[in-house]
């Protein structure tokens, strides 16, 4: 945890900027069963009620009074028949001290500070809840209909708690470098283990447990696939064969669940074919653009462009596109290939505050999310600023089923050589993703060891290890 003064100034901030008073209520989350009441999965908090209160244990609710400028954490202390089995905890008192919180309450007492609340007729903020647990709590102390809940989320506490995590604190930048370390062992543990005859799993379990041994586990389900034309392939049944490439996009997150984000593609048998070269090449210049580009104020929306047109100009040099550039990038025409967005924010959580409402964190009133075949899937778009963490994650993927598709109904035709897309069928998907940190003149890739990323370098790595 960060020290008490930390999370007593954030909700201080967070209090500030909600102007219109009343309550903020920010529900913590709690166990969730596997298969049944006692095997749960694995426990992780809600990522805003770490934000502000920065405690790792289920069951329990902040509520901020903006008019009193008070807090108050709810909870329950464990019984007798709880500690059994999970030996001493702190009380809910104790907790409270260790994040600047003096008034604590079971939670039996939530709904009468609620409901008073209400009758007064004062505002009771609260964000969009994607639990149903959750959902059925504020449903119940709202008096509103779960289905209906979504109609009294509070805009203005969404923007002001986008407002403080959206610009990362000097704390927390050391913590994403910790995950990016180990983000590091990741990777170059699957780079080790990569060879033919290897099963997909054994990688994805190799680097979940290093993810464990070093952190608190894994930041999303890892995608370890020789199909990396699949975007999120989360299938590990496939034995690796000489002459294809594994996509390995895997991040973790640290004991306080900061978290990284990086991807990498590499052949099986430690030997890039000149095929394979000519497509990571391109891939790697999109994503070396998107590091010229970076900085404070420039929009996310236009660096993603400008490494879609590297790609772009990539493919027409091999062949498989063709035409205007700035032509092919109005259509979409490169969406074929890279259907995705360049990246998205990161911190707490892996994509960033995306619970919250994309239109709230990666877009604003200066930009709103188009539906433009090219920039429709792009997560951020908004204007950079100094803090903010991103992933940049160029890709190029030759998906049969996408290509088939847009050559029976001509999409894009003045600009797609589909008979040179076609001799790519088998050639599967290449992403690079790294994580990189606005500042105030530019940005610089956190982590302060690069996963290997340049053919040589990789061709190396693996014929050493």
């Amino acid at each position: 945890m960060f020290s008490d003064k930390t999370y007593s100034s954030r909700r201080a901030l967070l209090r500030e900027r909600v102007t219109r008073g009343g309550l903020i209520i920010l529900p913590g989350n709690g166990e969730a069963p596997a298969n049944y009441p006692s095997n749960t999965f694995h426990f992780r908090q809600d990522s805003t009620f770490l934000y502000f209160f920065g405690l790792n244990h289920p069951d329990m609710v902040g509520v901020l009074d903006i008019d009193a400028g008070e807090d108050t954490l709810y909870g329950d202390d464990l019984s007798m028949d709880d500690i059994i089995w999970t030996g001493p905890q702190p009380t809910v008192a104790e907790l409270g001290a260790r994040i600047g919180i003096s008034q604590t309450k079971p939670l039996a007492a939530l709904p009468e500070q609620i409901t008073l609340a209400l009758r007064k007729g004062r505002p009771v903020h609260f964000l969009p809840p994607y639990r149903a647990e959750n959902k059925l709590l504020l449903s119940r102390l709202l008096g509103v209909a779960v289905d209906a809940l979504s109609n009294y989320i509070s805009v203005e506490l969404a923007l002001a708690v986008v407002s403080l995590r959206d610009k990362k604190s000097d704390e927390e930048i050391a913590e994403i470098e910790r995950a990016c370390e180990i983000g590091y062992q990741m990777h170059t543990t699957a780079m080790r283990m990569c060879r033919p005859g290897v099963v997909e799993r054994e990688i994805a379990g190799a680097i979940e447990g290093v993810a464990m041994q070093y952190g608190a586990g894994v930041s999303f389900a890892s995608i370890v696939s020789q199909h990396g034309e699949t975007l999120h392939n989360h299938c590990y049944d496939g034995v690796l064969e000489s002459g294809r490439l594994l996509l390995v996009d895997a991040g973790a997150e640290t004991t306080m669940n900061y978290c990284s984000d990086f991807t990498r593609t590499f052949p099986v048998n430690g030997k890039f074919t000149q095929k394979q070269k000519d497509i990571y090449n391109i891939v790697l210049a999109a994503n070396a653009r998107t590091f010229e580009l970076a900085g404070p104020e420039k929009l996310y929306r236009d660096i993603h462009l400008e490494a879609c047109r590297v790609i772009v100009d990539g493919l027409k040099d091999l062949g498989i596109m063709q035409g205007n550039t700035d032509d092919a990038l109005e259509a979409g025409a490169h969406a074929l290939f890279m259907p995705h967005g360049l990246g998205h924010m990161m911190g707490i959580d892996v994509h960033d505050m995306e619970d919250i409402g994309e239109k709230y964190v990666g877009y604003d009133l200066e930009t709103k999310r188009s539906e433009q075949l090219g920039v429709s899937a792009l997560r951020m778009g908004r204007r950079l600023k100094p803090g903010m963490v991103m992933t940049d994650e160029p890709g190029i993927y030759f998906i049969p089923a996408y290509i088939a598709k847009w050559k029976a109904e001509g999409l894009n035709k003045a600009f797609i050589r589909f008979d040179r897309a076609e001799q790519y069928l088998d050639f599967g998907g290449i992403r690079i993703e790294d994580d990189l940190l606005i500042t105030p003149t530019g940005n610089r890739i956190l982590g302060k060891r690069r996963v290997p990323v340049t053919v040589e370098e990789i061709e190396a790595f693996m014929a050493e290890n």
